[in-house]
């Protein structure tokens, strides 16, 4: 385990000074998933969810969430995203959508805040515009898949949602 950096010698928060670190290519791809029941995925599958187009407007958001991590998460720094991308997988036979979140950058830190918080806020906009047909639906597995870059190196967590 590495040593807590987002503490000073007084046990005050502080931000993670990286002013000494280098500027690398860095990624990081975040997962996770929202359980819906038949009404809410056919509503979803047939665009007659009376919000509007569900996940277009949950890709939109999740990516406006990217763009804003450092306003959410205290600690975190303000980073330029090269590039976010959110997808998302629909498995009607189990009732699953998965949320995929690409985030990509070039700085001194990484982006891994950044990918977990448009995945999540992705299936946070699911729930909402979904809402008035089912308040049973549950987001579940959120996880970071992988990151590339930095001082830590590349890290892969394979883990499999279906």
């Amino acid at each position: 385990m590495g040593e807590l950096t987002h503490f000073d010698d007084h046990g005050n928060a502080v931000m993670v000074d990286v002013s000494n670190k280098d500027i690398t290519a860095r990624t990081a791809v975040a997962k996770g998933r929202i359980m819906v029941n038949a009404d809410v995925m056919e509503a979803i599958l047939n665009h007659t969810v009376k919000k509007g187009d569900v996940l277009g407007v949950a890709r939109v958001a999740g990516i406006m969430a990217v763009k804003n991590t450092s306003s959410l998460i205290p600690m975190c720094h303000p980073l330029a995203i090269n590039k976010c991308q959110i997808d998302f997988e629909v498995h009607k036979e189990t009732g699953s959508i998965q949320a995929v979140c690409l985030v990509k950058t070039e700085g001194k830190t990484g982006v891994e805040m950044e990918a977990l918080t448009g995945v999540t806020v992705a299936l946070l906009t699911v729930y909402d515009m979904c809402k008035a047909i089912d308040k049973n639906m549950e987001i579940t597995d959120i996880f970071l898949e992988k990151k590339t870059g930095g001082k830590s190196g590349d890290i892969f967590n394979g883990k499999d949602l279906e």
